[in-house]
């Protein structure tokens, strides 16, 4: 199997017929919790990194390890582990929370630093007489929780990002464990965050978010993703900020639905209530036609009532604008679900 076309995005003249000036391609993959493929859209098993998205299972040595008990973190605190946060003044003065609790300060935070995401969410310039530091970084709740993970077990800290670090070698065990597959089978790449990041099938990605939707119903690991769903969709404003479209989904899916978006194009979400996982990549990293996809495919899955559609409509074929505000086309999802034999 391979990607097929996505997203058609249009270019037109007011008053003059829609173009087609740009074709996505991708692939969808929906599972149910036994990891059964279900619906599909183009290959299935498109090896993917999984980037961001790996984020609420990269926590699972420390949760393993009673960690959240050890420190007294909190549901909020937890959220900010699988968080890919804006940088907004709750989320830094939760991740200070984290690092407090662990007798950490954040020049131990080995993810870098970049200006806060929150104002490319909201359309606003960033200050230029404001300097930023790692708890500001997009990825910092989920380096707190490695470098939580070496306290609670009496790690070095140094160099936890390595490939070679006892945090990763775990990380790496207890994903494939719960992917259902070898930990040969999944391609090791560095992460934006320099953390290691792992490919895998679409459908395996699909089906650890069908997994953690369940929550403490998952047959082996109940007790940890139990409390990992509870903390993103109590805590969606701590996993996402402003504008973002995580907190969209999972205010849209008001506790049934748990998401998480990644770099590059790739969207999952855990739907409780149907039992299915769903993850998206699309080939070409375009993040703007993601969301697009993401709303057709929470459409054709049937899942998408009045007020979810009120909520989501912004994602469904959104215009695109020039720097004037002149319209100049929009985003059109193409592709039909089909089902798996």
């Amino acid at each position: 199997m391979q990607p097929v076309p996505l997203v058609h995005t249009t270019r037109s003249y007011p008053g003059g017929d829609a173009v087609v000036e740009n074709i996505h391609m991708g692939s969808v993959a929906v599972t149910d919790a036994s990891g059964k493929l279900v619906w599909f859209a183009g290959d299935p098993d498109f090896m993917t990194f999984t980037r961001s998205a790996l984020k609420p299972f990269q926590a699972l040595p420390f949760m393993l390890g009673d960690g959240p008990s050890r420190f007294g973190l909190t549901h909020a605190e937890l959220a900010l582990l699988c968080a890919s946060h804006s940088g907004e003044e709750k989320h830094v003065s939760a991740v200070q929370g984290i690092l407090g609790k662990i007798d950490m300060d954040q020049s131990k935070l080995e993810c870098g630093c970049h200006a806060p995401l929150y104002y490319d969410s909201v359309g606003q310039p960033i200050p230029q007489d404001r300097s930023w530091t790692q708890v500001h970084h997009n990825c910092s709740g989920k380096h707190s929780g490695f470098l939580a993970w070496c306290r609670l077990f009496e790690v070095p800290s140094s160099g936890y990002v390595s490939r070679s670090h006892p945090l990763q070698h775990a990380i790496r065990r207890q994903v494939a464990e719960l992917a259902g597959m070898p930990e040969s089978a999944m391609p090791i790449g560095m992460d934006g965050c320099s953390a290691p990041n792992y490919a895998m099938p679409l459908s395996r990605l699909a089906y650890l978010f069908a997994r953690l939707a369940q929550g403490k119903a998952d047959r082996e690991y109940g007790a940890v993703l139990g409390d990992l769903y509870q903390a993103m969709t109590s805590h969606p404003d701590l996993v996402s900020g402003q504008a973002r479209c995580d907190l969209a989904y999972m205010s849209a899916g008001a506790g049934d639905w748990v998401s998480k978006v990644g770099a590059d194009a790739v969207q999952t979400i855990g739907v409780r209530s149907a039992g299915l996982g769903l993850a998206i990549k699309v080939s070409d990293g375009a993040k703007h036609v993601l969301q697009s996809v993401t709303y057709s495919v929470l459409d054709q899955l049937g899942l998408l009532g009045p007020e979810q559609r009120a909520l989501l409509e912004h994602y469904r074929q959104p215009e695109l604008a020039n720097a004037r505000g002149a319209v100049v086309g929009d985003i059109r999802p193409v592709f039909t679900l089909q089902r798996a034999l």
